[in-house]
């Protein structure tokens, strides 16, 4: 027998690809499997090497882009001792007994202390803070789909406890230094565009340029951040930078926020909770999740232990113009050791 007849012959006996679902093609079994709910993916990835592929490849998050089919998965850092751990609220549908669990994820070695986050794609970015009380201009870009990191591109200055946000597809982060020359007066505020890679400075008043940025949120396309002296506020269509931080909105910010929905500029007490979860002087943290308000906060637990507690709340508007809530779960997630915390609450589409 001749080569070619060896080859032929041996072609003809290699096996039939096997087709993701049998009967259909694989890029309409792609659009099928990317429309399932995230909680089912760990047991689809078990069916075959073929399905845990697709659910990890970037052909599948990018269809689920593409049908509208993400879902906001919650990414949590918790500092316990001297390091930071991340971790990310998983659901397991078919488990009775504590079906919501964090569980962690790759971290940053040696993460500075009072680093910002902002979330951008399917990527999570932790921006400067501070090693040895030395500021930083380094970033860290977390790959959600692929629980990789990677070195981002750096900023102009070295910062700490800067306030960032998230505005058409663009990262600006503001303060965490003083302007004390002309190179961090002039990026006191910087923007980082991800087409184009690099970071460059925003221009801002003197008046406006507290060191120490404490909360942020955005909220129609305008960055609210408090600060030492008072909430300062950007707008990044205009460029527009003011004091102008409504009174009824400055006067309630004391700590952590989250924009769910559609909000305006006041504060209102959201009722229907208060028999549901504790009341909170300080420490809870919050992010927008699914168009659902998830409220993580810490709780005593055992002797030496603390519980990391979480609650998923529907709103509302009431026909009155007041805002009501509805529990739908609230559970233990983690159990770390006393003295840990909740630095960081993110939610991602995926």
């Amino acid at each position: 027998m001749d080569d070619k007849s060896s080859a032929n012959s041996s072609s003809s006996s290699d096996p039939p690809q096997q087709r993701l679902i049998p009967n259909l093609p694989d890029h309409i079994s792609l659009q099928c499997i990317a429309r399932i709910q995230r909680p089912h993916h760990p047991s689809l990835s078990l069916i075959s090497k073929s399905f845990h592929a697709t659910l990890h490849s970037p052909e599948f998050f990018a269809t689920r882009s593409l049908l509208h089919s993400t879902q906001q998965s919650l990414h949590l850092n918790i500092r316990l001792n001297s390091s930071f751990n991340w971790y990310t609220l998983n659901q397991r549908p078919h488990v009775a007994k504590q079906p919501y669990l964090l569980t962690p994820l790759a971290g940053i070695k040696n993460q500075p202390v009072g680093a910002c986050c902002a979330v951008l794609g399917f990527k999570l970015y932790v921006i400067g803070g501070s090693v040895n009380e030395i500021a930083l201009n380094n970033v860290w870009v977390f790959d959600c789909r692929f629980g990789k990191w990677e070195i981002g591109a750096k900023m102009r200055v070295c910062r700490e406890f800067a306030a960032a946000g998230v505005v058409n597809g663009k990262i600006y982060v503001m303060g965490g230094c003083v302007g004390d020359n002309f190179v961090k007066s002039s990026h006191w505020n910087e923007v980082f565009d991800p087409g184009v890679g690099v970071w460059k400075g925003v221009e801002s008043p003197v008046e406006i340029r507290d060191k120490w940025m404490h909360a942020s949120c955005v909220l129609d396309g305008r960055i609210y951040a408090m600060a030492d002296r008072g909430g300062v506020v950007f707008d990044a269509g205009t460029g527009e930078w003011g004091r102008s931080v409504p009174k009824r909105l400055d006067l309630g910010w004391r700590g952590r926020a989250a924009v769910v929905g559609g909000v305006k500029d006041v504060w209102k007490e959201l009722r229907g909770v208060d028999k549901s979860l504790p009341k909170f002087l300080c420490g809870a943290t919050m992010a927008s999740l699914n168009g659902n308000l998830c409220v993580v906060w810490e709780r005593k637990g055992g002797k030496k232990e603390v519980d990391i507690m979480c609650a998923e709340i529907e709103v509302w508007k009431d026909d009155d113009g007041g805002l009501s809530g509805l529990v739908l779960w609230s559970d233990v997630v983690l159990r770390v050791p006393f003295g840990s915390s909740v630095v960081h609450c993110l939610s991602v589409d995926l």
